[in-house]
């Protein structure tokens, strides 16, 4: 699926754009810089990819966008909750089986009954139908990393900052993450907006729009496929930061 056109959507409707992102700039504590005036615009719903080796700040984005770090300038606006995925998804799951770590980040004005029938939507949203009591230590690294978005998807959130979710994952529990945001961000109601980071240029194929960030700066939004043709593979792995 290629990219519509940035700044339609915009002009057809009052909807704000579910991420604007303005001359962002940050360094860590002893001036090392990470963002230089970065800037980027997500005009609609959708699956939105940047593409960086190791230091070009991508990681370093998205923890800004999920207000885990304060930037040192510039702006981000969004009027859609956010939540990270992480890499590895035994960074973000704490408690023994699925609907325990479910539990953790629902609203706490919801009743038991509600609190139920969130858990087991986002597990069947992920296709994780009938987990809520299995322990999380018998899931394979795939059935994790889509515990950790059914996580998201029961807290309402609506801006998925997907970091490098298949990194550590085998070719076909790749392909299922992939397919399985391809889909959340596709769906006729409310559809998701996810940015995701990566390295591996065949994902590129999957999203809507993708950019290149370097050196703490992000190009323009092309089709995946015209990116990775001008690509050459990029190392694995992430930076320390």
């Amino acid at each position: 699926m290629g990219p519509q056109p940035l700044g339609q959507a915009t002009r057809l409707s009052a909807v704000p754009p579910p991420l604007v992102v303005e001359n962002l700039t940050f360094s860590w504590p002893g001036g090392s810089s990470a963002l230089q005036a970065c800037s980027l615009r997500i005009e609609r719903p959708g699956l939105w990819m940047l593409v960086g080796s190791n230091g070009s700040g991508k990681s370093t984005l998205l923890r800004l966008i999920a207000g885990l770090l304060q930037p040192s300038g510039g702006a981000i606006h969004s009027e859609l909750k956010p939540a990270l995925v992480f890499q590895n998804p035994d960074h973000q799951l704490l408690l023994p089986s699925c609907a325990s770590d479910l539990q953790l980040g629902l609203p706490e004005h919801l009743s038991a009954v509600q609190r139920l029938a969130r858990i087991e939507g986002a597990l069947e949203q992920v296709g994780l139908d009938g987990f809520a009591g299995r322990p999380i230590h018998t899931l394979s690294g795939g059935q994790k990393q889509r515990l950790a978005i059914a996580g998201a998807l029961a807290t309402d959130a609506q801006l998925l900052l997907v970091d490098e979710p298949t990194a550590l994952l085998d070719p076909t529990s790749q392909q299922e993450v992939i397919a399985l945001i391809r889909r959340l961000c596709s769906r006729e109601q409310a559809p998701l907006t996810a940015l995701w980071i990566t390295h591996r240029l065949e994902e590129l194929d999957h999203c809507d729009a993708a950019a290149r960030m370097d050196a703490g700066r992000i190009g323009p939004w092309q089709s995946g496929a015209v990116l990775r043709a001008g690509l050459t593979p990029l190392p694995g792995g992430r930076a320390k930061r």
